[in-house]
Protein backbone atom coordinates (compact mmCIF):
# COMPACT_ATOMS: atom_id res chain seq x y z
CA UNK A 1 0.00 0.00 0.00
CA UNK A 2 1.27 3.45 -0.90
CA UNK A 3 1.59 5.97 1.89
CA UNK A 4 2.50 9.63 2.10
CA UNK A 5 4.41 10.61 5.20
CA UNK A 6 4.93 14.27 6.08
CA UNK A 7 7.57 15.71 8.37
CA UNK A 8 9.05 19.06 9.29
CA UNK A 9 6.17 20.83 11.00
CA UNK A 10 6.56 22.64 14.29
CA UNK A 11 6.36 25.92 16.16
CA UNK A 12 8.10 29.00 14.77
CA UNK A 13 7.96 32.73 15.37
CA UNK A 14 6.52 35.08 12.80
CA UNK A 15 9.12 35.83 10.14
CA UNK A 16 10.77 32.46 10.59
CA UNK A 17 11.10 29.51 8.23
CA UNK A 18 10.18 25.84 8.12
CA UNK A 19 10.72 23.12 5.54
CA UNK A 20 8.14 20.41 5.13
CA UNK A 21 8.85 17.08 3.48
CA UNK A 22 6.50 14.45 2.12
CA UNK A 23 7.73 11.05 1.01
CA UNK A 24 5.71 8.48 -0.92
CA UNK A 25 6.51 4.91 0.02
CA UNK A 26 5.10 1.53 -0.74
CA UNK A 27 4.25 -0.23 -3.94
CA UNK A 28 4.72 1.44 -7.29
CA UNK A 29 2.48 4.45 -7.76
CA UNK A 30 2.57 6.60 -10.86
CA UNK A 31 2.75 10.18 -9.70
CA UNK A 32 1.84 13.00 -12.05
CA UNK A 33 1.61 15.78 -9.49
CA UNK A 34 2.05 16.43 -5.80
CA UNK A 35 0.75 19.26 -3.74
CA UNK A 36 0.30 20.79 -0.32
CA UNK A 37 -3.01 21.81 1.18
CA UNK A 38 -3.66 23.26 4.61
CA UNK A 39 -6.54 23.50 7.01
CA UNK A 40 -6.75 25.99 9.84
CA UNK A 41 -9.12 25.50 12.80
CA UNK A 42 -12.68 26.29 11.81
CA UNK A 43 -11.80 26.77 8.16
CA UNK A 44 -12.05 24.70 5.03
CA UNK A 45 -9.03 23.01 3.53
CA UNK A 46 -7.28 25.27 1.04
CA UNK A 47 -4.72 24.83 -1.70
CA UNK A 48 -1.17 25.98 -0.96
CA UNK A 49 1.15 24.77 -3.74
CA UNK A 50 1.51 22.04 -6.35
CA UNK A 51 4.17 20.71 -8.69
CA UNK A 52 3.97 18.62 -11.83
CA UNK A 53 6.07 15.52 -11.63
CA UNK A 54 7.49 15.50 -15.15
CA UNK A 55 7.95 19.08 -16.29
CA UNK A 56 8.05 20.47 -12.77
CA UNK A 57 5.55 23.24 -13.38
CA UNK A 58 4.60 24.90 -10.11
CA UNK A 59 1.42 26.47 -8.83
CA UNK A 60 0.91 28.65 -5.75
CA UNK A 61 -1.93 30.19 -3.84
CA UNK A 62 -1.77 33.98 -3.93
CA UNK A 63 -1.41 34.06 -0.16
CA UNK A 64 1.94 32.25 -0.26
CA UNK A 65 3.49 33.46 -3.52
CA UNK A 66 6.96 34.83 -2.99
CA UNK A 67 7.23 33.21 0.46
CA UNK A 68 6.78 29.48 -0.16
CA UNK A 69 8.64 27.27 -2.64
CA UNK A 70 7.60 23.77 -3.66
CA UNK A 71 10.16 21.37 -5.09
CA UNK A 72 10.49 17.66 -5.75
CA UNK A 73 12.94 14.77 -5.86
CA UNK A 74 11.62 12.36 -8.46
CA UNK A 75 14.09 9.63 -7.56
CA UNK A 76 12.89 9.53 -3.96
CA UNK A 77 9.24 10.39 -4.68
CA UNK A 78 9.54 13.25 -2.24
CA UNK A 79 8.08 16.74 -2.33
CA UNK A 80 9.24 19.65 -0.23
CA UNK A 81 7.67 22.92 0.86
CA UNK A 82 10.10 25.63 1.92
CA UNK A 83 8.17 28.22 3.91
CA UNK A 84 9.81 31.58 4.57
CA UNK A 85 8.54 34.80 6.15
CA UNK A 86 5.90 32.85 8.00
CA UNK A 87 2.89 34.67 9.38
CA UNK A 88 0.46 33.72 12.16
CA UNK A 89 -2.22 33.20 9.51
CA UNK A 90 -0.10 30.38 8.06
CA UNK A 91 -0.90 28.33 11.16
CA UNK A 92 -2.65 25.15 10.04
CA UNK A 93 -2.32 21.44 9.52
CA UNK A 94 -0.43 20.95 6.27
CA UNK A 95 -1.21 17.84 4.21
CA UNK A 96 0.55 16.62 1.14
CA UNK A 97 -1.31 14.89 -1.67
CA UNK A 98 -0.39 12.94 -4.78
CA UNK A 99 -2.23 12.48 -8.04
CA UNK A 100 -1.98 9.45 -10.30
CA UNK A 101 -3.99 11.27 -12.94
CA UNK A 102 -2.40 12.92 -15.93
CA UNK A 103 -5.26 15.37 -16.07
CA UNK A 104 -7.15 17.61 -13.71
CA UNK A 105 -6.61 20.99 -12.17
CA UNK A 106 -3.53 20.86 -9.97
CA UNK A 107 -5.07 23.35 -7.53
CA UNK A 108 -8.24 21.34 -7.01
CA UNK A 109 -8.18 18.82 -4.17
CA UNK A 110 -10.41 16.47 -6.17
CA UNK A 111 -7.50 15.85 -8.54
CA UNK A 112 -5.58 14.08 -5.77
CA UNK A 113 -6.24 10.49 -4.82
CA UNK A 114 -3.63 9.92 -2.13
CA UNK A 115 -3.28 11.99 1.04
CA UNK A 116 -0.92 12.15 3.97
CA UNK A 117 -1.97 12.46 7.61
CA UNK A 118 -0.77 16.03 7.95
CA UNK A 119 1.76 17.93 10.01
CA UNK A 120 1.03 20.86 12.31
CA UNK A 121 2.58 24.24 11.59
CA UNK A 122 2.13 26.90 14.26
CA UNK A 123 3.39 30.45 13.78
CA UNK A 124 3.43 32.63 16.88
CA UNK A 125 3.17 36.40 16.71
Amino acid sequence: QVQLVESGGGLVQAGGSLRLSCAASGRSFSIFAMSWFRQAPGKEREFVAAIGWNGGRTYYADSVKGRFTISRDNADNTVYLQMNSLKPEDTAIYCCAASSSLYGSRINERTYNLWGQGTQVTVSS
